[in-house]
């Protein structure tokens, strides 16, 4: 894929040297491969240019795309970072050899929980699953116990998702991981005679919240994001959180990499630092984002379930598997 055709932003005043000072600051500029929200990135890189004067130049796509591009390019990527929504395309860049370790001080920000077990990138942020519901037409003791029930006839044509994009990827990533290749199969096959395909998350919820579809699988942000502004596409809409370890629990976690062929690794490194401290993770709590914080013991946005009530089942970020997953849902007929 083409660089030019993705969102080309600089943003800060610093000299332009690719080089970092020698006094332990950093300085020059750095390439920033974004995959996440916009705006969220945009309020991390306006931050971390104040307090470093480093220059960062961001070139927004989405997870796939700029995954793909960055293994494309290899070693001759200007890419120094790279950030995603959730965590597949980040394994993907990883299985090709072309991350760089995560500095000590930058692992130790995050729990082990929220970062690949290899170290070869961090999480940066968290999304949660969840089921929406139309709250005029369901009430709570009508849902399904667990994600795996909408596989059940007795759901057939009330649910809806969006199979092609990369979040709801993420959560058919983990439920292969928790339940293997076969379960997975079988719940995708099910999934394809019982539910009705949108395209985005966002999509999926107003069609919840009219009324053409009883349920939704997505992420919960979309729902307090939407809150946030004037409410009209939530507002019928209930949420449901399967917890208990449930596949349906799955926490993603969005990741934050440094490029081995980083032309300044050090000003990468420390963008990756500064994200993932305090001050970086405030930016979700305090943000419009709601997504939630999984560094420095910072807190999540109040209107948010707290992360560790989520009950979300244990899955190692390392080994989602995209390429398998794809593998599976196009047998389905799902993609």
């Amino acid at each position: 894929m083409a660089t030019a055709a993705l969102g080309l932003t600089a943003c800060g005043g610093s000299p332009s040297s690719n080089s970092s000072a020698s006094n332990g600051a950093v300085s020059g500029e750095i390439t920033v491969y974004n995959a996440q929200h916009e705006s969220l990135t945009q309020a991390w890189v306006d931050e971390f240019t104040k307090e470093t004067g480093v220059k960062v130049t961001l070139r927004n796509g989405d997870d796939s795309e700029l995954s793909n591009q960055i293994i494309q390019e290899g070693a001759a990527s200007p890419a120094d970072v790279f950030l995603t929504e959730n965590s597949p395309a980040m394994t993907q860049v990883e299985n090709a050899g072309l991350f760089a370790d995560v500095d000590k001080a930058t692992q130790d920000q995050v729990p082990s929980t929220y970062r690949p077990s290899t170290n070869k990138w961090t999480g940066i942020a968290a999304r949660s699953t969840v089921l929406v519901y139309n709250k005029t037409k369901l009430t709570e003791d009508k849902l399904p116990a667990s994600m795996l029930d909408l596989a059940k006839d007795e759901y057939k044509g009330q649910w809806a998702a969006s199979p092609s994009g990369a979040d709801f990827q993420a959560i058919v990533s983990a439920l292969l991981e928790l339940k293997g290749e076969q379960a997975t199969s079988d719940w995708l096959k099910a999934m394809k005679a019982n539910s009705k395909a949108y395209k985005g998350n966002s999509t999926a919820m107003k069609a919840v919240n009219a009324g053409e579809v009883d349920m939704a699988l997505i992420y919960h942000y979309y729902y307090f994001g939407d809150q946030a502004k004037t409410g009209e596409n939530s507002k019928n809409i209930g949420l449901h959180y399967f917890k208990n370890q449930d596949p349906g629990a799955f926490v993603s976690v969005s990741g934050g990499g440094v490029l081995k062929s980083a032309k300044n690794a050090a000003a990468a490194q420390a963008f990756l630092k500064f994200i993932t401290g305090k001050k970086g993770q405030e930016v979700l709590q305090n943000g419009t984002s709601f997504e939630y914080p999984v560094g420095s013991d910072v807190p999540a946005n109040s209107k948010l379930t707290p992360i560790k009530d989520l009950q979300a089942p244990t899955v190692d970020p390392a080994k989602l598997n995209s390429p398998k997953v794809s593998e599976l849902m196009t047998q389905a007929g799902l993609l």
